[in-house]
């Protein structure tokens, strides 16, 4: 007789292939639509296009609302939700513009001919404007590609005079700065409201009454070496002086408007350094009359999302306000989890609005605040558009993309476990167990440890993970100290002080795994990337206990990571707030590489060219020594990729990079 399990498969390499990435959910202010895009991948060409789709919020087919071979992103509405802004590059040459579509009927036209980046946009409440940021191409580019033979050629060289001067998944950062510029939807006539060659201003949005246009940036004589200096400030809508509106030095993020005008919110912190501090919900008066005042303060849990996944598009929504301005909603990280909460600003009483196992991984709020859309994601789904209704929290699923994971494919069972770390401190983690998982016979296992540090493991579809599984392996993955979602505590254990109690926590759960009676201690692995790459250098010259390991796009020597990485010279308030000259020993000790004499462990090395987060000759040193040390070793280089290889990576070289990384645990572990 056939079973249900036997009409299904494994988890492939090569479905990465035939997932759709559903981002940039957006709710149209009456709340009864909601425009988001769905990416696809072409596998011939091996390039990824993007269009638009509609769904109805209370259900119902949705529908494809662009077509081609293109990349349309980032939907906005008018606030009529009779249009829709949106950016492309169908025009072809490269080049990304503004345009605007009518919802019932009719063609998007190109609203704007310019020549550069655009960035957030936001409509006007009469539609007649839009409000976006820009930077601009060099006249040199410009000149470049209008030229063949100097296109040909290509760059002669690049000079540079601003300390930070990289972007991971960028590149060499243009001298252009970005600037704030509105549009005449209807003539497509563009005005430049802010000028200058230090400063960049970012995320533009229009005040209440629609006078004034209020942007983020940081106005310091130096921006580069004081980065942490970002305020906010509001420009008249034709132009003219900047008005400061006051608060303190801090990160900051996804600023919002009230709609009485009274309020600006924001999330971020206070004061400069103490990396490991959370992120909290702040609010200060709009015509900056009072000090600005932190709505979370008495709550030690992180604003916004720091889930990691690798089959979707995640990260901080702006907080958005009730209709009444008397609440707030924003997303919360907890425990593997990104829940969208809700704060009334008086009492600060905090309700959850959409929570459970998963992660919310954006979410936007109509005008009335009667509904909110969000992109959410689950262990065994990349993300789905939901509607909630905001009087009684009710779900309703709008999208079922992917379907072919829940109908085709077989995933191993997950297990939540929490257990003791070995300061009597209170851990969590995952198992991941094959497909078809018998309890009776032993499996081999590998340890994943993640990035950041300041990040969290938890209920969103790793889909690496279900491949490793799918290929006989026990994947197991925990968030140890020095990662956000535990509280201040927990991320803070490792302020200066890496390789630490952080490695005692994975050693900790790998303790716990090896206890259990499917689990052959014979043939565990180990393998992280970025900051799990450094855990896993870490790990391989402090232990042998694992048969092979794979490090990725890792730090290994942290005197050498100093002004290599886009990071630059910020990583100085991570190791004591002192540059490696002012303080060798401390940058020293915590490197990997330092402890390289005792490595033994078999150890694939993978790294891509163009990774300006984690440089790499941070993994050439890794490979050096370890064939230096007699250890078997190979190196699998990705040219043209940058540090998110693994979540955002040319597909065919993200499929080469899984199967690379199953063949090596398979000659070491099977």
């Amino acid at each position: 007789m056939t079973t249900e399990h036997d009409k299904k498969r494994p988890v492939t390499a090569e479905d990465l292939y035939d997932l759709q990435l559903a981002a940039n959910p957006s709710i149209s202010p009456n709340g009864e639509t909601v425009a988001y895009s769905v990416q696809r991948v072409d596998k011939k060409t091996e390039k990824k296009y993007s269009n638009l789709w509609l769904t109805q919020t209370d259900g119902g087919e949705p529908l494809q609302f662009t077509h081609g071979d293109q990349s349309d992103t980032g939907p906005v509405w008018s606030h009529d939700s009779e249009r829709i802004a949106f950016r492309s590059d169908r025009t072809g040459d490269d080049q990304s513009q503004i345009f605007v579509v009518p919802v019932h009927g009719g063609e998007a036209r190109p609203v704007t001919e310019m020549k550069g980046d655009f960035g957030r946009m936001e409509w006007s409440r009469d539609g007649n404007r839009i409000a976006f940021e820009f930077r601009e191409k060099s006249k040199e580019e410009i000149e470049r590609e209008a030229d063949d033979q100097k296109k040909e050629l290509g760059i002669v060289h690049r000079r540079f005079t601003r300390i930070w001067y990289k972007a991971d998944g960028e590149g060499f950062i243009p001298s252009e700065r970005w600037h704030i510029w509105t549009l005449e939807v209807k003539s497509g006539k563009t005005t430049q409201l802010t000028f200058g060659e230090t400063h960049n201003e970012n995320n533009p949005m229009w005040s209440a009454d629609g006078s004034e246009i209020v942007f983020e940036s940081n106005r310091s004589n130096d921006p580069d070496q004081t980065p942490h200096a970002i305020g906010f400030y509001a420009i008249p809508i034709d132009g003219g002086e900047l008005r400061e509106i006051p608060v303190p030095a801090g990160e900051k993020y996804g600023h919002s408007v009230s709609p009485d005008g009274k309020w600006l919110s924001y999330v971020g912190r206070d004061g400069a350094g103490d990396w490991w501090r959370n992120d909290h919900l702040w609010v200060v008066p709009f015509d900056g009359s009072d000090d600005p005042k932190c709505l979370t303060e008495d709550e030690d849990v992180c604003v916004g999302d720091m889930s990691i996944g690798d089959s979707g598009e995640g990260g901080l929504s702006a907080p958005a306000w009730s209709h009444d301005s008397k609440t707030l909603y924003y997303q919360i990280s907890m425990h593997g989890n990104t829940h969208l909460v809700k704060l009334d600003i008086e009492s600060r009483h905090r309700t959850e609005v959409a929570g459970g196992e998963g992660v919310i991984l954006s979410f936007t709020v109509d005008t009335n605040t009667n509904r909110a859309a969000c992109l959410f994601s689950g262990r065994r789904d990349p993300g789905q558009i939901i509607s909630i209704d905001l009087s009684d929290f009710k779900r309703t699923q709008l999208t079922d993309l992917n379907a072919f994971l829940r109908d085709k494919v077989e995933m191993g069972e997950i297990e939540e476990v929490w257990f003791q770390g070995p300061d009597d401190n209170d851990l969590q983690g995952w198992i991941l167990k094959p497909p078809g998982f018998d309890s009776t016979k032993t499996y081999p296992s590998i340890l994943e440890i993640h990035g950041g540090p300041l990040a969290q493991y938890g209920n969103l579809l790793m889909h690496e993970f279900h491949y490793l599984s799918a290929q006989g392996y026990v994947v197991y993955f925990t968030n140890p100290r020095g990662g956000l979602g535990y509280g201040e505590s927990h991320s803070k254990a490792i302020d200066n002080n890496w390789g630490t109690v952080d490695y005692d926590d994975v050693i900790a759960w790998n303790d716990y795994v090896q206890n259990l009676p499917y689990i052959d201690t014979d043939r565990m692995g180990v393998t992280g990337g970025s900051y799990g790459g450094y855990m896993t250098n870490w790990i391989i010259g402090h232990t042998d206990r694992f048969k092979a390991a794979v490090t990725q796009r890792s730090v290994s020597n942290l005197v050498d990571f100093y002004g290599t990485t886009d990071g630059n010279w910020i990583w100085e308030e991570v190791f004591g707030g002192k540059a490696p000259w002012d303080d060798l020993e401390t940058y020293w000790r915590q490197s990997p590489i330092r402890y390289f004499g005792n490595v033994k462990t078999p150890t694939l090395v993978i790294h891509s060219e163009q990774d300006l987060r984690c440089s790499i000759t941070q993994s050439e040193q890794v490979f050096v020594a370890l064939k230096r040390q007699g250890v078997d070793s190979e190196f699998v280089m990705f040219p043209g990729e940058s540090h998110g290889l693994s979540r955002a990576g040319r597909t065919d070289r993200r499929i080469v990079r899984l199967n690379a990384i199953s063949e090596w645990f398979d000659r070491y572990l099977k």
